[in-house]
């Protein structure tokens, strides 16, 4: 490029319209500058169906049977179609929950209390959020006490952090089998 300018085969004119000018070097500010905040412009102009429908949620198991006892490895990914943010409000500071057969983090009691008040997950546009967690074969029943999960069927499930997840398609639960060793 440099040469291009260098020589005269590129007519600069400042009358022309289409020909290029010189260029001041002493001005510095940026050409162009990102100054809408563009998440907060969707998140105030989208309906929150339309909102719902952007995300989807899938959690997926890398085999159908594990045996009793060792650790069942999952992983939940959630991805915006759309060519633009999306920001949905959740019930709490914590964005996404997971639960085996129904129990929330594989626990038979609440392990902690999110803290009040309302909080979001903001997804870039076209962007995938990957989260890989592993499942011990273990419910908490109480502090310190777990008991091992049976043999037969069970479901990973995991979704946004909202009202009525499933209901809203932000929610996707994956089944397996527990066999004996």
């Amino acid at each position: 490029m440099r040469r291009i300018y260098e020589s005269d085969a590129l007519h600069r004119d400042t009358d022309a319209p289409f020909s290029p000018n010189e260029r001041d070097d002493d001005d510095v500010r940026p050409q162009a500058a990102r100054s809408i905040p563009s998440a907060a412009i969707t998140s105030a102009v989208l309906p929150g169906w339309v909102r719902h429908r952007s995300i989807s949620v899938d959690v997926s198991v890398p085999a159908t049977e594990f045996t009793a006892g060792s650790p069942v490895p999952f992983q939940v990914t959630m991805k915006n179609a759309m060519p633009f943010p999306v920001v949905i409000p959740t019930e709490s500071a914590i964005q996404w929950t997971w639960n085996v057969d129904g129990h929330r983090d594989a626990s038979h009691f609440p392990l902690h209390d999110p803290p009040a008040g309302d909080d979001a997950i903001t997804f870039d546009r076209g962007e995938r959020k990957r989260y890989r967690k592993r499942w011990d074969q273990m419910f908490r029943v109480s502090d310190d006490e777990w008991e091992q999960a049976t043999v037969g069927e069970h479901t990973i499930g995991a979704g946004l952090n909202v009202v009525d997840s499933p209901g809203k398609g932000l929610y996707d639960e994956a089944t397996f089998r527990v066999v004996p060793e």
